[in-house]
C-alpha cells in the first residue's frame, strides 16, 4: 500500500486506528520518511496518521505495544501554543514548533479542506456573514490566545451578569462552527485550559464536590501583582456563584463530547492521547460512575444541573442528562487507552452503557401503544416480575397527551423515577438520543415522525421548543416556585431556543431526513438577523422575542452557523454521530442469569426493544 494512496484515502476523512497502525507498520522500519513524499506531504502524514506530532525514527528504538502520550500533567497558562518536550517510554521526542512550520500552516487543516472548498462554492447569505462577524467578535483571549466565546455580546447591555463569561455548554456549537470552518486552535486551547480548571479547589460552605467536576463557566480577569505589573487569570465558576448554587453536571459530559469531535474533525488525536487529558477523562468518568444508593443506571441529579438551570421539576433522572451521559460514555470508551490503570474503568463503562441503553429504551419510551399499556396498569405490585415496576398510577397520564401523541410517532419521557413519569417532550434529550443511538433506530425514526406531525407545536414560528407543553396555573406555581422568568411559554418553560437547531439538524441528517432540518433552518433565518439574534422566544408559537432574552446571544449565532455547515458538509456531520452498537445489546452485567432466585428482566424485554 503506497504512501500516496493512504494520503488520498484519508485527505478528508480521519484514519481509523487500524490504518494509523498500518501506516507505521509499513513505514516505520525506515529511519526517515518514505522517499516519495514531499516535505508538505510528509508533514501531512505526520499530522494525519501519527497519534501525536512526532518525527520518524527507527522502529528498533521504540518499545513494542507503546502508545505516544505526553507525560506532562500541567499546562503552563502562558504557553500559548502548548509546545513542549514529550518523554515517550524513554524516547525523547521534540514537538514540532509552530513558528518553524509557518509556511505549512494550512497543512494542519487538511481534514477540513473539502469543507472550505464546498463553502467557497456556496455563496453565504447576509445572515451568515453577519453571524460570522458576531461570532468572531465574541472570542475571548487569554494571554493572547483564543480560549472561547462569551455567552452574549450585546453592546447595549449594561448589566451582563454572567453572560460575559465562557460557558462550556454554550461554547460547544461555537467550537463546532470553528472546527467545520477549519479553525481548530481555539477549540484546542479551550479544551486544555478548561482541563486545568478541573483540578481547582471547589468549595461551597466548607464542602467540596468530586474531583472531576468541570466548571460551568470561566472569565478572564486581570489582577495586579504590584503597582506596575498585571497578570491575566482564569476565574472559574463551579456553581458556587450560580443561581441556586447548583453544580453543572453536564459540563464534564459536553467537554468529553467536544474532545472527541475535535479529534474526529481535525484528525489531531494527539490531544486526546495526552496523559493529562486521559486523566481528565478518567476523573469525569469516575465521578459519574461512583457508587451510590440509586437502583438505576441513570444519573441522579438535582434541578437546574443542565441547560435548564432553574427550578423546572427535572430533578431525578432527566433525559437530557442521560443522553449526554450515554454519549460521554461512548466517547470515553473510544478515547481511553486500555492498560492496567484503566481496564477496570473501561469495564465499568461497558457495563453502564449496556444497562443505560436497555433502561432508557425499555422504560422511557412512550408511544400510543405504551400509553394504553400504562392506562391499564395495576398498581402496588410486590414482585420481581411486576409489570408496573415503578408503581406508576394511570391517573398520572395528562389529558393533553391522549390526543396529542400521533399514531406513527413517539418520544422518550422527560424523567422517570418511582411513582413519577414526566410526560413532557424535552427536545435536547430526544435529539441527542438520536445522535448517540441511545434510542433504537425504530424509536429514533418515530421521534422525527412526531416532530413532523407536531411541527406547529414544537417548531411554530421559531424553532425549537425546549420542552412541550408549558407548566401552567398550579403546576407552574408549585413546580417552579412561581418563577417570574419561567412563566408559561417563556424561557425554560416551553420557550423557543434557536440554538437547538444544530442538534436537530444533526439528528435529522443521521436519520437521512435533512429536509426537515432545512425547513426549520429556513424558518429561523427569516427572523434571526432582523431580531438581532435573541437567546429565546416566547409564546406558544414562538412569535415574540423573549421578555428577558439577551440579544446577540452567541450560541444562537453558532447554532445557526453550525446547522448551515452541517447541511453543506454531510461527510463532516457523519463524524459527529454514533451508529447503533449491537454488541451492547448482548452484554448483561447483572449476573442474574446464574442465580436461581431471580431471572434477568432483560431477557423478556429484549425482543421488544431491539429493532429487526
Amino acid at each position: 500500500m503506497s504512501a500516496i494512496y493512504l494520503l488520498r484515502r484519508f485527505s478528508t476523512k480521519p484514519p481509523s486506528r487500524f490504518h494509523r497502525n498500518l501506516f507505521f507498520s509499513t513505514f516505520s522500519k525506515e529511519s526517515s520518511p518514505p522517499p516519495d513524499l514531499s516535505r508538505t506531504t510528509r508533514t501531512i502524514f505526520t499530522q494525519r496518521f501519527a497519534p501525536s506530532s512526532i518525527s520518524f525514527f527507527p522502529q528498533s528504538k521504540i518499545p513494542p505495544n507503546r502508545r505516544e502520550f505526553s507525560t506532562s500533567v500541567e499546562t503552563n497558562p502562558t504557553d500559548k501554543s502548548f509546545e513542549r518536550i514529550h518523554v515517550q517510554s524513554g524516547v525523547i521526542v521534540e514537538m514540532i514548533h509552530k513558528k518553524e512550520e509557518e509556511e505549512e500552516e494550512t497543512v494542519s487543516r487538511v481534514n477540513v479542506e473539502s469543507t472550505g472548498e464546498r463553502k467557497a462554492l456556496r455563496e453565504e447569505s447576509e445572515a451568515e456573514k453577519e453571524a460570522w462577524r458576531i461570532l468572531e467578535n465574541a472570542i475571548v483571549r487569554y494571554c493572547g490566545s483564543p480560549v472561547g466565546t462569551v455567552a452574549a455580546n450585546d453592546p447595549g447591555d449594561k448589566t451582563p451578569l454572567n453572560y460575559d463569561q465562557v460557558f462550556i455548554r454554550d461554547f460547544v456549537p461555537s467550537a463546532l462552527a470553528f472546527l467545520l470552518k477549519g479553525e481548530g486552535d481555539i477549540v484546542r486551547n479551550f479544551l486544555l485550559h478548561t482541563l486545568q480548571l478541573q483540578s481547582w479547589e471547589k468549595t461551597v460552605d466548607c464542602y467540596s464536590p468530586g474531583q472531576g467536576l468541570m466548571p460551568a463557566s470561566f472569565k478572564v480577569r486581570t489582577v495586579a501583582l504590584d503597582e506596575n505589573t498585571t497578570e491575566e487569570v482564569l476565574d472559574p465558576d463551579f456553581g458556587e456563584s450560580a443561581i441556586g448554587r447548583v453544580a453543572p453536571v453536564d459540563s464534564g459530559l459536553w467537554w468529553i463530547i467536544l474532545l472527541r469531535a475535535y479529534g474526529k474533525i481535525t484528525g489531531d488525536f494527539s490531544l486526546q492521547e495526552r496523559i493529562d487529558v486521559q486523566t481528565g477523562i478518567k476523573l469525569i468518568m469516575n465521578l459519574c460512575l461512583a457508587d451510590g444508593f440509586d437502583m438505576f443506571p441513570t444519573l441522579l441529579v438535582t434541578d437546574g444541573s443542565c441547560m435548564i438551570d432553574r427550578r423546572m421539576g427535572i430533578h431525578g433522572h432527566p433525559l437530557e442528562i442521560q443522553s449526554l451521559f450515554y454519549s460521554a460514555l461512548r466517547c470515553s470508551r473510544e478515547m481511553l487507552s486500555v492498560n492496567d490503570s484503566s481496564k477496570n474503568l473501561v469495564r465499568a463503562i461497558n457495563n453502564r452503557l449496556s444497562a443505560l441503553s436497555f433502561h432508557i429504551r425499555e422504560y422511557y419510551w412512550v408511544d400510543i401503544k405504551k400509553i394504553n399499556e400504562i392506562y391499564r396498569y395495576k398498581t402496588e405490585e410486590y414482585s420481581t416480575d411486576a409489570t408496573n415496576k415503578f408503581n406508576i398510577y394511570p391517573e398520572q397520564i395528562p389529558p393533553w397527551l391522549m390526543d396529542w401523541i400521533p399514531e406513527q410517532g413517539g418520544y422518550l419521557l422527560g424523567n422517570l423515577q418511582p411513582a413519577h413519569m414526566d410526560f413532557r417532550f424535552f427536545s435536547l434529550g430526544n435529539f441527542w438520543s438520536i445522535v448517540s443511538s441511545l434510542g433504537t433506530p425504530k424509536q429514533n425514526e418515530a421521534i422525527l415522525n412526531l416532530m413532523e406531525a407536531k411541527w406547529d407545536d414544537i417548531i411554530g414560528n421559531m424553532p425549537l421548543k425546549i420542552c412541550y407543553p408549558a407548566l401552567e396555573y398550579d403546576d407552574w406555581r408549585i413546580i417552579t416556585g412561581s418563577d417570574p422568568k419561567n412563566t408559561p411559554w417563556s424561557y425554560h418553560n416551553s420557550g423557543s431556543w434557536p440554538t437547538l437547531l444544530w442538534q436537530f439538524t444533526l439528528a435529522c441528517m443521521k436519520m437521512g431526513r435533512p429536509k426537515l432540518a432545512e425547513k426549520a433552518l429556513a424558518l429561523a433565518e427569516k427572523r434571526l438577523m432582523a431580531d438581532r439574534w435573541p437567546e429565546y422566544y416566547d409564546t406558544r408559537s414562538g412569535k415574540f422575542i423573549g421578555k428577558q432574552s439577551r440579544l446577540y446571544q452567541t450560541w444562537t449565532v453558532a447554532g445557526f452557523l453550525t446547522s448551515k455547515l452541517l447541511l453543506a458538509n454531510p461527510e463532516m456531520a457523519s463524524l459527529l454521530f454514533w451508529e447503533e452498537d449491537y454488541e451492547l445489546q448482548d452484554i448483561c452485567a447483572c449476573g442474574l442469569r446464574k442465580s436461581d432466585r431471580k431471572k434477568c428482566s432483560r431477557v423478556a424485554a429484549k425482543t421488544q426493544i431491539l429493532v429487526r
